[in-house]
Parts: C-alpha cells; sequence; structure tokens
C-alpha cells in the first residue's frame, strides 16, 4: 500500500489545489440551494464538514474488514448514518433553518464529493490522513459556499446574517435570490480564481 502523503500536504490539497468546486465543479446542488443567506450556508456549512470528516475516517477505520464487493454500500451506509445525525440536530435546535434548507441536508448523503473522497482516499488510507483529507475538502468547499453566499444575501436581500450592509434606498436585486444569481456569481468566482491561479489548476491531480 503506498505510503499516504504529509498532513500538511493534504489539507493544501484538499482546502486549494484540489478544491471540489474550483478544480472539479462538482457539488453545484448545494451551491445552488442553499447559499442564498449566509446563516443557511453556515448551518449547511457545518452539517457537511462533521459528515465528511466522520465518514473519511469511519471508512477507513473499517477499511480492513470492509468486503471490496459491498464497500459502496457501506460508505453509503456510513456517509447516511452521519447526514441522519445532523438532520436530527438541526431540525432539534434550529427548526426555522431546517425548514428553509428542506430536503438538501438530506441530499449530502448523494453527494459525490463526500462519496468521492471516501472511495478514492479514505479507503485506501490510514484513520488520520483520510480524516485530514475528509475535513480539508470539506473545509475547501464550504469556504467557496460562504463566499458565494456572501455576495447573493448582501445584493439579494442588503443583509449580512440579517444585519442591514447596505444604504438606505439600496435595491435588492432579487435575481440573487434565484438559481440564475448562483449561476451568476460561481461562475464569476471560479473565472476569477482559475485565471489567476492557473498554474495551480492546471497542475495534474496529486492524489
Amino acid at each position: 500500500m503506498p505510503k499516504p502523503p504529509p498532513g500538511k500536504e493534504i489539507i493544501s490539497n484538499g482546502f486549494w489545489a484540489e478544491n471540489p468546486i474550483f478544480r472539479h465543479t462538482l457539488g453545484i446542488c448545494s451551491t445552488l440551494a442553499v447559499t442564498n443567506v449566509v446563516a443557511n450556508t453556515l448551518v449547511m456549512d457545518a452539517g457537511l464538514i462533521f459528515t465528511m470528516a466522520m465518514s473519511s475516517l469511519t471508512v477507513s477505520l473499517l477499511r480492513g474488514v470492509t468486503p471490496t464487493r459491498i464497500r459502496m454500500m457501506v460508505q453509503m451506509l456510513i456517509i447516511a448514518s452521519y447526514v441522519i445525525v445532523v438532520d436530527i440536530m438541526i431540525q432539534a435546535h434550529l427548526p426555522d433553518i431546517s425548514e428553509a434548507l428542506g430536503p438538501y441536508v438530506g441530499l449530502i448523503i448523494t453527494n459525490c464529493i463526500v462519496m468521492g473522497r471516501a472511495e478514492a482516499f479514505a479507503r485506501s488510507n490510514p484513520p488520520l490522513p483520510a480524516f485530514l483529507d475528509g475535513l480539508a475538502t470539506a473545509l475547501g468547499f464550504s469556504t467557496v459556499l460562504l463566499l458565494i453566499s456572501f455576495v447573493r444575501e448582501t445584493l439579494g436581500f442588503g443583509t449580512i446574517l440579517g444585519v442591514r450592509v447596505m444604504p438606505e434606498g439600496f435595491v435588492p436585486w432579487t435575481i440573487m435570490i434565484m438559481a440564475p444569481g448562483a449561476f451568476f456569481v460561481l461562475g464569476l468566482l471560479v473565472w476569477a480564481v482559475r485565471a489567476r491561479f492557473a498554474d495551480v489548476f492546471a497542475a495534474p491531480v496529486k492524489r
């Protein structure tokens, strides 16, 4: 079995060089659905970070006893278990946000980023590197969602976390709280980052 990369490299790759959105343009469903206000995005990000880090850790811990033929089903079951915990906690403590997020918390189960890192990294690496990989990848993805939500809430409502930040007389851009607004902000952000750091994202995948 190949030796896992150092922890610093795992974190750097997951958060930046192999960022799921900037490198692979994955997770677009979440980008469109939960980034209209910052509060919803923060809760979704927290759930995703917890689920992805713990799922990667668990998949790694069980890699020696998981039959190869059913590994995908086992990974899905592990991810679903953590998502259920997250969903119950949000419903219990943040019912309004839970209602606003609707089915999108549950859809973390089918998020290709979570499943992809479990299959590509966690099942073939020790627990600590697997945990760091899941954590860094989730943090990188969540940071992009948060940036998009700041732009969309500011221009769509004139607020940040419900506090007005735009001057009196500002006319909210209604399109920013709709799906096309998310597409526009995402497209501009990806273009700007990939243009500015073309050497990073043109390099071959290291993991």
